[in-house]
């Protein structure tokens, strides 16, 4: 039976390829980077681009209320007061009246949750450049951020690759502080929005609560609300004399750090900015970046007859294909595999080896070699990809281990490293978390520090590249510096691990994900390292406890708010796909729990197309911010259960 579902899902990949080897699936998200979409086409005057997409938007956006009213951050989540905000006024500028049954219900929904004044600070600026939120309550962010050096406690790198792009196109919006103009026309008070306010008569509302009760509560917190108070009496510093200079920093940034594609980071939100900060510097709608700006957003939308037309916040070809290309690599379908050949070209063709990269900034000689999750991404490899193509390599040809490709990967991975012997995403010892206390910081999202589930999937590629360099000759040099790099890493897990034995998933959710990303690098040092069989025995206790009696595996997202609820919830199939791999990286394929999350997968490939089939799953398992922001990769729930059966039959034919 496995290997039949195994067989179908290969066949199901192979229809869904691209014509040059890639796969890509959607990337789902939550309202708010649709509804983000249809802002900056109104704030850029686009409105034929909106009128013509008018249904396609109106029809994705409704399909996601809940029954109260509101819009989640993931499907089957409690609603939202900004993410109901956002569509709700993205549905009102596509011409939705307010008077609707489904607009009514947001509205009691808002209300009820503290109306407009309780959204979180990006929903305020999005609604400030409309005249519907005060700028006097927006915190103050001043241009000369740009001019401090990278070595200063505070500077736009101490800020990660997301919130660095993101916030510098900000600082130049907040200086210019814009009005655009709404269907009603154009106002510093516009009452578009009036019905979602508990009080519209007061929309002074301050972001951060009084001065004493903060200083009751945290110093660091209350310094950096004294210095916004400082800074708003001072008129943002509108006027100082390096104002000018400074806005000129950011436009140059900007422009230097756009993809000649078009896009930003390789994310919706710096696109977003981005635009908008070059159109208030005087960029016309005609000139180059703009137009390549607009072209690489509308490469980001997502449109079917079914579902209407969406805008992922991300797309993840390089993530997709190296992924489909390790499970069917553990199908047992690599060596001379043409399909397999052709994706693994395509990943080669993305290896970044140019002068870009933020990287550069704190860690400026090491090798580049790293590789993005987008098709433009020059600026910000990353770290869990770039291990995921070492495994995809060296899975689909052992000799790649000698290869020029493969070295520059693993030594850009080995740069990347942190002082706590962690990995990170995307940054090198992204760590000053007091950041996070700033006033524009209301997702804990500033920052990007090491994580276990980044750092499994590093121990993981590297303990396969060792294991392959018995049989494949490897620079010595190079195998001792990632020696060297497995015994901080190692010592990092041990460190980090919970006390119930598993491990917080940093970029899935959630200790599902992050265990069995550890479980699965950890497996590759049980002998050499007296740390590792303990740590993997705690681990694996910990799975067969929360195992359902379904042979699945599943945690709800609010386990990010709550450690008791770590590896509760109901199966879904990419976790019980993360589950089964950490029992297989330990456990013979006879184990009772082995068997049934094999069992479980097996019965569950229920979508069928053609020769193939696959796994249907509606929840999100990605996370792109810890109770902020969730993703739901259309592919999750099709190659992990590949790695999974595949890996086991493995075991069952030894």
């Amino acid at each position: 039976m496995a290997s039949n579902a195994l067989k179908l899902a290969s066949n199901y990949a192979g229809d869904d390829v691209h014509d040059d080897g890639h796969w890509c699936g959607e990337l789902k998200t939550n309202a708010t980077i649709t509804a983000e979409y249809v802002m900056l086409y109104q704030a850029l005057g686009l409105h034929k681009s909106l009128d013509r997409d008018r249904e396609a938007l109106c029809n994705w956006l409704r399909s996601g209320q809940n029954p109260d009213g509101s819009w989640g951050i993931a499907p089957d989540y409690p609603g939202d007061v900004s993410t109901t905000t956002e569509a709700y006024f993205a549905l009102k500028i596509l011409g939705i009246s307010s008077e609707t049954p489904a607009m009514l219900r947001a509205c009691s929904f808002v209300k009820a949750a503290g109306g407009v004044a309780k959204v979180r600070i990006f929903t305020r600026i999005y609604l400030a450049t409309f005249g519907l939120f005060p700028w006097k309550a927006v915190p103050e962010l001043t241009v000369e951020l740009i001019l401090m050096p990278s070595w200063a406690p505070i500077s736009i790198y101490s800020l990660s690759s997301w919130a660095r792009s993101t916030v510098i196109p900000l600082l130049i919006i907040s200086h210019h502080q814009p009005i655009y103009e709404l269907p009603n026309g154009k106002s510093t008070n516009n009452n578009f929005l009036d019905e979602l306010w508990c009080n519209p008569r007061n929309k002074l509302v301050p972001y951060t609560g009084p001065i004493l009760k903060t200083l009751k509560t945290d110093r660091v917190a209350l310094l950096f609300s004294v210095i916004d108070k400082i800074i708003f009496q001072l008129g943002g510093l509108r006027y100082f004399p390096f104002r000018g200079y400074a806005r000129l920093q950011c436009v140059e940034w900007i422009l230097e750090h756009q993809e000649a594609a078009g896009d930003w980071a390789g994310i919706f939100p710096p696109m977003h900015v981005g635009l908008l900060a070059l159109r208030l510097e005087g960029f016309s709608m005609t000139e180059s970046c703009i137009v390549r700006g607009l072209k690489a957003v509308e490469r980001f939308a997502w449109q079917d007859t079914e579902g209407g037309k969406r805008i992922q916040a991300c797309v993840s070809p390089v993530w997709d294909t190296v992924l489909v290309s390790i499970g069917l690599c553990d199908a047992g379908l690599c060596g001379n595999n043409n399909r397999l050949i052709k994706a693994i070209n395509w990943i080669k063709d993305h290896q970044l080896l140019g002068p870009e990269g933020d990287w550069r900034i704190y860690q400026p000689s090491i090798t580049p070699g790293g590789f993005s999750f987008q098709y433009y991404n020059t600026w910000y490899p990353d770290v869990d990809d770039t291990a995921a193509v070492i495994l995809a390599f060296l899975k689909q040809d052992s000799s790649s281990a000698s290869s020029t490709h493969l070295i520059r990967a693993v030594e850009w991975s080995l740069g990347m490293q942190n002082k706590d012997g962690g990995w990170v995403a995307f940054n090198y010892e992204n760590n000053k978390h007091f950041l996070n206390k700033i006033p524009f910081s209301d997702m804990d999202s500033l920052l990007d520090p090491s994580s276990a589930d980044v750092t499994g999937r590093i121990l993981e590629a590297f303990g396969l590249l060792r294991k392959t360099s018995e049989k494949v000759k490897v620079p010595e040099d190079l195998l001792k510096k990632v020696d060297l790099a497995c015994h901080g890493g190692i010592k990092y897990l041990a460190s980090t691990q919970e006390r119930n034995g598993s491990w917080y998933g940093r970029w899935g959710s959630n200790y599902i994900y992050g265990t069995s990303n550890a479980v699965c690098g950890l497996a590759y040092h049980s002998d050499s390292n007296p740390l590792v069989p303990t740590m993997i025995d705690s681990a694996i206790r910990w799975l067969k406890l929360v195992q359902k009696t379904d042979g699945g595996f599943g945690e709800v997202l609010d386990s990010y708010k709550d450690l008791t609820l770590a590896g509760h919830g109901k199966s879904t199939v990419s976790q019980t796909a993360w589950g089964a791999m950490a029992l297989l990286a330990h456990l013979p394929s006879g184990d009772e729990a082995v068997r049934k999350s094999i069992a479980y997968l097996v019965s569950s490939q229920t979508k069928r197309r053609g020769s193939g089939a696959t796994w249907p799953e509606t929840e999100y398992t990605g996370t792109g911010f810890p109770n902020f922001f969730y993703l739901g990769y259309s592919y999750y729930p099709h190659y992990f259960p590949m790695m999974a059966l595949g890996r086991y039959l493995q075991k069952v034919e030894k």
